[in-house]
């Protein structure tokens, strides 16, 4: 017989203990009861009859909470709100009486949403911080190593480890971008009454729209919010969910193309994961060691990317100025993707900073290739010395497709060199033909794109954020 309930394996395997924290129900209530406490403190500041002692009870009383009886009270009026309004006012009688004055639910339920998840976009910016520069050390520290480089997952024309690893890191720059963006414009509902138009707060002051627009700015500057929507109905537009939720699913994206590419190059043994001595990579089959991080970033991704359908639904089907059929799907929805990003950026640090190249296996690799990939610069040598273009190329195609054939059938090696400088219409020497073989010969300005890459673009998001850089949690799985 089980003797507990289900728990979300992102609460108990993979999120971070600081997202898990940001989206806990203390952290929640909390948020609601620092409303609370900035509307009263706001109210008085423009006159309204609160007292001090009102307020200081308010204050020492915001981590006071009881849940047995908030879940009591819920119980009895099916209203989750109003449960911990009754609970607040329990632990500040004096209060009691201002609590949730001239709000709605959305008052704390919303601001208390966005407050948490601009808390949930910085750690998640601070964890893509510290990816990017993992790999930018990475890309530097590799940028002149040659490799080859592969399209349609064939041997094509080599590029550096460096150069790739900027493949990736371009892509988590672009998430970098937005993602900082929608923080710094990430705005504040404010209070705006049932239907937005603010009218229980101009009949509290008396008719005064200017000091209903300051208790609005001061609720807002309270929470160190710059940006204060001035249209809404009863809700903040749930065109927000859906911009945060595209923001994680790009990141999504960036880390699956990552994990995709990183379990092709462990197939090929150019890259591999980090794994303890003790590791066990398969039940059955001893010698296994498989791209167990890799594969969970590309399931993780795959389950965020889908998630987020939900935001889309949500804010197509919002009626006029409020209907309450988001709720428990943003309930779910939100904190969900936000667990999952993270858990995922979790996965990124531990292998961007502890990441496996072999350097012996790359460099077997490309020398394998490379007679081939040489076979364009050896047409061109041939040509200024006079050769006939067409009939040379012919020539490089057939012995290129002789040796490759060998190669597979008879398990030969690569001998591509030795059959053109015995044409009789070669007029390059053998030692002319290796010569051409200088791998750096092959790779392009790949090592000055990574140098200028690096300076120019990652540099000035690590300047930005130096101070941001968070440490990578152990992963305990």
């Amino acid at each position: 017989m089980f003797t507990e309930s289900y728990q979300s394996p992102l609460s108990s395997r993979y999120a971070s203990q600081k997202m898990l924290r940001i989206f806990s129900a203390d952290n929640k209530y909390t948020i609601w009861r620092r409303l609370w406490l900035a509307l009263a403190e706001a109210q008085q500041a423009l006159g309204l009859e609160i007292s001090k002692e009102q307020i200081h009870e308010l204050r020492e009383n915001l981590d006071q909470i009881d849940y047995k009886k908030v879940a009591s009270y819920e119980k009895e009026f099916r209203h989750d709100v109003m449960a911990h309004i009754y609970a607040y006012g329990d632990v500040c009688p004096k209060a009691k009486s201002i609590i949730h004055l001239g709000a709605t639910s959305c008052y704390v339920t919303d601001n208390g949403d966005l407050i948490q998840y601009r808390e949930a976009l910085h750690e998640t910016l601070s964890k893509l911080t510290q990816v990017i520069s993992n790999f930018a050390h990475l890309a530097r520290k590799y940028e002149d190593l040659p490799c080859l480089a592969y399209t349609h997952f064939q041997p094509a024309q080599p590029t550096t480890v460096g150069k790739r690893i900027c493949l990736w890191l371009q892509d988590f720059s672009y998430d970098y971008e937005a993602l900082n963006r929608l923080i710094t414009e990430m705005p504040f509902l404010g209070i705006k009454g049932a239907t937005g138009t603010q009218a229980s707060l101009l009949a509290l002051f008396n008719q005064n729209p200017k000091t209903v627009e300051t208790c609005d700015l001061k609720i807002a500057t309270a929470f160190d919010f710059k940006n204060l929507l001035r249209i809404s109905g009863q809700t903040y537009p749930r065109k927000i969910d859906l911009q945060i939720t595209q923001v994680l699913t790009q990141i999504a994206v960036s880390a699956s193309k990552f994990g995709s590419d990183l379990r092709l190059l462990s197939h090929l043994g150019e890259f591999e994961e980090p794994s303890l001595s003790s590791q066990i990579g398969s039940s059955a089959m001893p010698y296994k060691r498989n791209p167990i991080y890799s594969e969970r970033i590309c399931s993780l991704a795959r389950f965020l990317k889908n998630l987020s359908h939900n935001t889309e639904d949500t804010a197509s089907h919002q009626w006029l100025e409020r209907s309450l059929d988001d709720s428990a799907n943003k309930r779910l929805v939100l904190p969900e993707c936000f667990l999952t990003a993270d858990a995922i950026l979790k996965l990124l640090l531990h292998l961007s900073s502890e990441l496996v190249v072999n350097q012996t296996v790359i460099q077997r690799n490309l020398k394998k290739e490379l007679p081939f990939l040489a076979t364009e610069n050896i047409l061109m040598a041939l040509v200024k010395k006079g050769g006939d273009r067409q009939e040379l190329h012919e020539k490089l195609r057939v012995h290129s497709y002789y040796v490759r054939k060998e190669m597979k059938e008879n398990g030969t090696q690569n001998n591509l060199i030795d059959r053109i400088s015995n044409d009789s219409t070669c007029t390059l020497s053998k030692d002319e033909l290796k010569a051409l073989l200088d791998v750096h010969k092959f790779t392009g300005r790949a090592q000055e794109q990574v140098h200028l890459f690096l300076e120019d673009e990652i540099q000035a998001i690590l300047k930005n954020h130096k101070s941001t850089s968070t440490s990578s949690e152990e992963l305990s799985l």
